[in-house]
């Protein structure tokens, strides 16, 4: 069996004079099928919404993996703007924000959502600006990571990526989520079966498939809750037993709805 369902962990710190409190929230990820980009019912954006600490969060757009695209961008503040939230987008390509600027803006995001691209090369341009390390800062103060495709691959400790042109392994990522992540599980040819492969062969640890549709929310490492906007997609548990026979196993994800 996989790490299902786990326990939020929370802690305190207070300073010796007893005024300063510092809390250690439970570090949050959730893994997207979708969402403004693709889908038009906005069901898992609105999900993902309903899980921010904020009733109305702030919500900043990493558009890193696609290289900043103009147009990615002005499709996210489209989609958000109408939505009770604070949208804003974090350029890199561009960088507007000194270091100090940079961390506190990251810091003070309720959710970062990063999209889909190049996964390799958006973990290099994060580490060149010194993100990588602030979002694992504002993951352990509470902020909700989650992204789309490369944007959901980049939390876990590898993935099934297309970063260098033909589906391959990447074992690299921020590590904040156990094990490996495959996205568009089930809709781009050649997915499913280079991802059990690198699971069998060892490349790639046991991890999750998330099949366009599905939204998936991890609390300290462990799975919170899966939904989906349609009732074909499924998140999937994927390992490889001794003898690197590899089997998968479908988790029940709750109707969103409106859903399909």
């Amino acid at each position: 069996m996989g790490p299902w369902h786990g326990s939020v962990r929370a802690g305190f710190v207070r300073s010796s004079g007893g005024t300063l409190v510092v809390v250690v929230s439970a570090r949050r990820v959730a893994l997207l099928g979708g969402g403004f980009s693709t889908d038009e019912d906005g069901l898992l954006d609105d999900w993902l919404l309903n899980h921010a600490r904020s009733p109305r969060p702030k919500v900043c757009f990493v558009p890193t993996a696609s290289g900043d695209a103009l147009a990615y961008t002005d499709q996210f503040l489209s989609a958000f703007k109408s939505r009770d939230c604070e949208p804003s987008v974090l350029p890199l390509f561009r960088r507007e924000l000194d270091d100090k600027a940079l961390r506190t803006f990251l810091l003070s995001q309720d959710v970062v959502y990063v999209g889909g691209g190049n996964t390799a090369n958006l973990l290099a341009v994060w580490r060149a600006h010194g993100v990588d390390r602030l979002l694992r800062d504002a993951c352990s103060r509470g902020t909700l990571l989650c992204g789309i495709s490369a944007g959901a691959n980049c939390w876990a400790e590898g993935s099934h990526t297309d970063s260098f042109g033909p589906l391959t392994f990447l074992q690299d990522g921020l590590g904040l989520l156990p094990g490996s992540v495959c996205p568009h599980y089930d809709s781009e040819p050649g997915r499913r079966t280079s991802y059990r492969e690198a699971v069998a062969t060892g490349m790639l640890s046991a991890g999750w498939a998330v099949e366009d549709g599905v939204g998936a929310l991890f609390t300290d490492g462990r799975l919170e809750e899966a939904v989906t906007r349609t009732s074909e997609a499924r998140l999937y548990w994927v390992q490889a037993g001794e003898d690197h026979e590899v089997t998968e196993e479908a988790l029940s994800c709750r109707l969103l709805n409106g859903a399909t």
